[in-house]
């Protein structure tokens, strides 16, 4: 008997094979890291492996001996499955800027617990910063370094009141991806007037003083640089 294709089984497999190249867009350019943390980047590669064994196993089936129309509530089920693949791939690649800062909570209240064994040796990173604010213990932790020089990497933020030199520094932490943002802020002073933009990046260099629930940095440079590769925190 004449085989023929199946609507059903062929829209099927267009729609895994879109999701297939879509993962694998995601692993070969990097991008993942604008929606998922180090933690969970592991769904990209196995997602991809995945969707491209289904979508060939489902267009390899595809010829039957009895064809059956394409109903359309299949249609509409296809289309939206479909749709989050054509917008990820068509809108322009953005990463969470100081706009979300009002929408998104604060690191310290976020009720993550993260590690603060680290603080007490060893290079200062964001990441430090941030599960110093967390915790107590991890606050006292990093009190014990107070005058030590750091460098930090982030974006710009002006909170409002605040004087011309001064400037937050900010970085988003995501445990899972993006959706579950929240950010760490450190206070820059003796940053060069008029100089940075909010949401420019920069890198800091200065000496450390936490000071109550708040840190602060007395800055000896601050200038510009790209956005990073990764411009997410993972706790």
């Amino acid at each position: 008997m004449k085989l023929r294709w199946s609507p059903s089984r062929v829209a099927t497999g267009i729609v895994l094979s879109a999701w297939a190249a879509f993962f694998w867009f995601l692993l070969v350019s990097g991008r993942w890291s604008l929606y998922l943390s180090t933690r969970t980047y592991w769904v990209v590669p196995t997602g991809a492996v995945l969707m491209t064994i289904a979508a060939v196993g489902r267009l390899a089936t595809a010829r039957v001996i009895r064809p059956e129309p394409l109903p359309s509530a299949t249609s509409w089920t296809l289309g939206v499955v479909a749709l989050p693949v054509v917008v990820l791939m068509v809108l322009p690649p953005a990463t969470l800027s100081g706009y979300a800062l009002g929408r998104r909570s604060s690191f310290a209240g976020s009720g993550v617990v993260v590690s603060t064994s680290d603080i007490t040796s060893g290079t200062i990173s964001f990441i430090d910063v941030a599960a110093a604010q967390s915790s107590k213990t991890g606050m006292a932790a990093l009190r014990s370094r107070a005058g030590e020089q750091v460098t930090l990497e982030g974006f710009v933020w002006h909170e409002d009141g605040a004087t011309a030199d001064e400037i937050l520094l900010t970085r988003y932490v995501v445990t899972c991806c993006v959706a579950d943002a929240t950010s760490a802020q450190v206070r820059v002073v003796n940053v060069p007037p008029g100089r940075f933009k909010p949401d420019d990046w920069v890198s800091v260099t200065g000496r450390i003083y936490p000071l109550g629930s708040e840190i602060l940095v007395d800055a000896s440079d601050v200038h510009s640089i790209p956005q990073p590769e990764r411009p997410y925190l993972t706790p």
